[in-house]
C-alpha cells in the first residue's frame, strides 16, 4: 500500500506540474547577452512582445548585468519603442543609475556580478496599451566611451499589474 500510495502522490504531482506549466505568465522577459562584455554602440539589443490585454496596466524594467569592473555610476540609453496604435516610434533617452554616491551598487550582487532591475521609463506611471498588438523596443547604449567595458547583458522585463 505504501508504494501504492507514493505513486498516486507522484501522478497528482507531475499532473499538477503539467497543468501550471500551461498557465499563460503575465510577464515577459528577454535578456540578451553582450559579446565579450564590451557593449558597442553598434551592437542594439532589440525584443518583440505581443499585447494582448488592454485593459491592464504594465511596468516595464530594464534588466542588467555587469561586473564590479564597471567604471561608473550609471548608464545612458536611448530607447526606440513601436507599440500598437502609436502614430510614430518612440524615442526617449534615460539615464539608468547603478550605484550610490559613494560607490555602492544599487543592484543584487554575488561575488564580482551585479544585477540591476530597474524601471525604464520617463515617468513613474505605468504603460497602458490602448490596442493590442506586436510591440518592439531596441536599447542602445549613448555613453561617452565605446565599447562599453564589462556590460554581461542587458534585457527588459514588462509586467502586467
Amino acid at each position: 500500500m505504501p508504494i501504492q500510495s507514493s505513486f498516486s502522490t507522484l501522478l497528482i504531482g507531475l499532473i499538477f506540474c503539467l497543468f501550471v506549466g500551461c498557465i499563460p505568465s503575465n510577464v515577459y522577459e528577454k535578456n540578451i547577452a553582450i559579446p565579450s562584455t564590451s557593449w558597442d554602440e553598434k551592437f542594439v539589443p532589440e525584443y518583440d512582445f505581443n499585447i494582448t490585454d488592454t485593459t491592464a496596466n504594465y511596468d516595464i524594467f530594464l534588466t542588467l548585468r555587469h561586473t564590479d569592473a564597471y567604471p561608473y555610476s550609471n548608464i545612458w540609453l536611448q530607447v526606440n519603442s513601436q507599440f500598437p496604435g502609436a502614430n510614430k516610434d518612440s524615442v526617449i533617452k534615460i539615464e539608468i543609475p547603478l550605484a550610490e554616491a559613494n560607490g555602492k551598487w544599487l543592484g543584487r550582487g554575488m561575488n564580482e556580478i551585479w544585477e540591476h532591475r530597474m524601471p525604464l521609463s520617463a515617468s513613474e506611471k505605468p504603460l497602458h496599451f490602448s490596442r493590442s498588438g506586436h510591440c518592439k523596443i531596441k536599447l542602445h547604449q549613448i555613453m561617452r566611451i565605446n565599447p562599453l567595458p564589462q556590460i554581461m547583458s542587458v534585457g527588459i522585463r514588462l509586467e502586467k499589474k
